[in-house]
């Protein structure tokens, strides 16, 4: 798939709006900023590219902030006003082919703009996430339920209190202790319940041990570098935060094992260039030739994609693996591609039709609900967990690795684009084959 070619400097654009915006002349600013107006000149229509002190002298010239002029920002400001523009009601419609004017004439509008649109993203994260909580995290459920059941035992006991008049003292006494041991079974589960509310938008007092895992994980980027060399597994997550349970290291431990061998079958001293070769190429993204090259299955290799550390040029991987019952056991997301924590995963996604064709690849590509909507191509497949077992049970396991459209080479000609979502409670998509439960955000 052909790369988009490379936008043009808007530094220029914006130089020249806030000139004319301080109704100063190109060679009164010239001379303030310490440029030859023909230098200057060239500039302003992005024929030059100025360099970081000759930025920073018109920034004090026009007594902005020198970021204001900065090429990446006005890019990401660009990126946000066009996905702020994807979710546009209907009847408005944005002129989205001129957010570069917008962006050069007003950067202040253009910036505050792109704040509320990354402000109104993460709102509507975090609904989707205490939403999801509300309806299917356990931990939730059980303190819900101890609660009921202290309040119901305390008010059967005070009635029975209430209404006898003529007790024996040793029955009246024994109801009183009753009432004081259920309130304090109260208060501790309230307590207790207000303490995981306050945690839960932080990556401590999780609900389970594989959230404290993945939470230890995506702190570290998902990147362990101790991996790469082996090492002493109980020393290295000692007293980590995250690891709060003793359930929790376990993980952590057989994750690191299973990492440490991941990286011995794909050391980064050969699998980086690669890649680096791969994705600067533009060629399209084919995990199948990879695996070939270096000898290792696809779901080695989907591991590896999704745990490496950061490198100009090689995309960020998601990936997603389940057992035999479909339950997630693994979840590594991306941008565009969010994976539910609580309750069950969109049916549709490839890595459950793997799971019922064991030892044949799937490719498809997918286009996430969103908004905008994300694009990826999924690469699932599912096998034995242990491929030397003869004797049952077998135990099975699927991977989904998820790469942006972008640079994965996007979908091949008569391919469909397969719609999918995060979890049904929380995809928009309103007629989905798919569907088990209404959404609480369609519409």
């Amino acid at each position: 798939m052909p790369r988009p070619a490379p936008r043009p400097a808007l530094s220029g654009t914006r130089i020249r709006a806030l000139r004319t915006a301080r109704r100063l002349g190109q060679a009164d600013l010239a001379r303030m900023a310490g440029v030859s107006p023909s230098y200057l000149n060239l500039i302003e229509h992005n024929r030059r590219r100025a360099s970081a002190p000759v930025l920073e002298a018109i920034a004090r010239a026009l007594q902005i902030p020198a970021e204001a002029l900065d090429e990446r920002a006005g890019d990401a400001q660009i990126q946000a006003l066009r996905t702020a523009a994807a979710r546009a009601q209907p009847g408005t419609e944005p002129e989205v082919d001129r957010a570069d004017e917008l962006v050069g004439r007003f950067p202040g509008w253009a910036a505050l703009l792109a704040q509320l649109q990354t402000l109104a993203e993460a709102q509507e994260r975090i609904i989707e996430r205490l939403s999801d909580r509300m309806a299917h995290d356990p931990n939730l459920s059980a303190s819900l339920h101890e609660i009921v059941s202290a309040v119901t035992s305390v008010q059967s006991t005070a009635a029975i209190l209430a209404e006898s008049e003529d007790l024996e003292p040793e029955w009246r006494a024994l109801f009183h202790r009753n009432v004081h041991d259920d309130s304090v079974r109260l208060a501790n589960a309230a307590e207790a319940l207000v303490a995981f509310l306050d945690t839960s938008s932080e990556e401590t007092g999780l609900a389970a041990p594989q959230e404290e895992l993945e939470s230890w994980l995506e702190r570290q980027g998902f990147h362990v570098a101790a991996v790469e060399a082996g090492g002493d597994w109980a020393a290295l997550i000692a007293g980590q935060a995250e690891l709060a349970s003793a359930a929790a290291r376990s993980l952590a431990e057989d994750w690191l094992a299973r990492a440490h061998e991941d990286a011995r079958a794909l050391p980064l001293g050969r699998l980086m260039p690669v890649l680096v070769r791969v994705f600067t190429a533009g060629a399209g993204f084919a995990p199948e030739e990879l695996a070939r090259h270096f000898g290792v299955g696809l779901a080695q290799l989907f591991r590896r994609l999704a745990t490496l550390p950061p490198e100009p040029g090689i995309p960020r991987f998601g990936l997603a693996i389940c057992d035999g019952s479909g339950t997630l056991t693994f979840r590594r997301p991306i941008e565009g591609f969010q994976l539910p924590r609580f309750g069950g995963a969109c049916p549709l996604w490839p890595l459950y039709e793997a799971l019922l064709r064991p030892d044949r690849p799937v490719r498809a590509p997918v286009e996430f609900a969103g908004r905008p909507p994300g694009r990826f191509i999924a690469h699932a497949v599912a096998g034995a967990r242990d491929p030397l077992r003869f004797e049952p049970p077998f135990v099975w396991e699927a991977s989904m690795l998820v790469t942006p459209a972008s640079v994965a080479g996007g979908a091949a000609e008569g391919e469909a684009v397969r719609a999918l979502g995060s979890s049904c409670r929380v995809c928009p998509r309103e007629f989905c084959p798919g569907r088990r439960e209404p959404s609480i955000v369609s519409g």
